[in-house]
């Protein structure tokens, strides 16, 4: 009769640990060392590009990177922007909300306000609500289908400004309500079943079970929907309004230097849009808090940890 011999290490009936004696060899990444090696050359002809090449003209960029002309124009291009993001969203709740009521007239009026004002071009509406006069000689206010008290002129009531923010928060708002209703939709509905099993009032289940979980959903797409807006804006050159893009057309028709002027406005737009996704960071990492079990570090804690990294390689090397 045979017996199976033992097959448990020496070390480890001793007690020991069995890797106390193994060589850690880290692995092998060849192929990401090369695409890094290739992107770092692409990143530095690039910059060399940009700064040797004269038809960049920097000093002309330096010279009207802050000209007050440049500034106000910047103002009006974030005023539009704002009025365009508070009317647009408020009004594309209101839609949404109808868009998934249980009436059947609000559904249909939901539906055709977004169908339309999806399908027509952003330039066009501009321009409909800038010759508003052409259709409306005078706007009156009164009873409805009855006589009016008293009646406005057009062009007094609807100025270029006025029509630009009508355009785009009209425009913006359609696509707002669709941003709002998937939101609201990605929440599973056993929750709020739940909620009113417990007898929890409707208000607190929209502030506290709905609205949060909604603005997980909402927000990413709604972040692009603003981004987009900010650029939107130069549309309105259109109607002869004096925001950045209109302003550096009107500088570089006058001077001639028409790169070093598109290169500031596409500076402006570019610093604009960066403090507008550091916003979207931040809100997004507010709202990530009940999802996620540990919230994605900020810039400054990722530089942090890159400089402590750097200094414990420091010491051990």
């Amino acid at each position: 009769m045979t017996t199976a011999s033992s097959t448990t290490d020496v070390p480890a009936a001793l007690g020991e640990d069995p890797a106390a004696g193994l060589r850690v060899v880290p692995a092998r990444h060849p192929w990401r060392w090369a695409a890094t090696a290739v992107v770092a050359v692409l990143t530095a002809m690039a910059i060399n590009a940009l700064v040797t090449n004269p038809a960049w003209d920097w000093g002309t960029v330096r010279q009207f990177l802050f000209a007050p002309s440049i500034l106000n124009a910047v103002g009006l291009t974030l005023r539009l922007t704002a009025l365009g993001i508070l009317v647009g969203f408020a009004l594309g709740t209101v839609l949404a909300v109808m868009r998934m009521s249980a009436s059947p007239l609000l559904r249909a009026v939901s539906w055709t306000y977004i169908w339309i004002f999806r399908s027509v071009p952003l330039i066009l509406q501009l321009l409909f609500w800038y010759n508003l006069a052409l259709l409306y000689r005078a706007i009156s206010f009164g009873i409805p289908f009855g006589p009016g008290f008293f009646a406005v002129p057009t062009m007094d009531l609807v100025s270029p400004v006025t029509a630009a923010v009508l355009g785009l928060a009209l425009h913006q708002a359609a696509y707002a309500a669709e941003v709002v209703r998937s939101g609201f939709l990605s929440v599973d509905q056993g929750q709020l079943e739940a909620a009113a099993a417990l007898g929890i009032p409707r208000l607190r289940q929209f502030r506290r079970i709905q609205l949060p979980q909604a603005m997980r959903a909402i927000l990413p797409t709604a972040g692009n929907e603003l981004i987009g807006l900010v650029k939107g804006t130069s549309v309105v050159y259109i109607m002869a309004l004096s925001e950045l893009f209109y302003q550096v057309q009107v500088i570089y028709t006058r001077n001639g230097r028409v790169i070093p002027l598109l290169l500031v406005a596409a500076i402006w737009y570019l610093a604009l849009t960066t403090v507008m996704s550091i916003g979207q960071f931040y809100v997004e990492r507010y709202y990530a808090r009940g999802a996620l079990r540990t919230l994605p570090p900020t810039p400054i804690q990722r530089l942090r940890a890159s400089v402590r990294a750097a200094r414990q390689r420091g010491r051990t090397a």
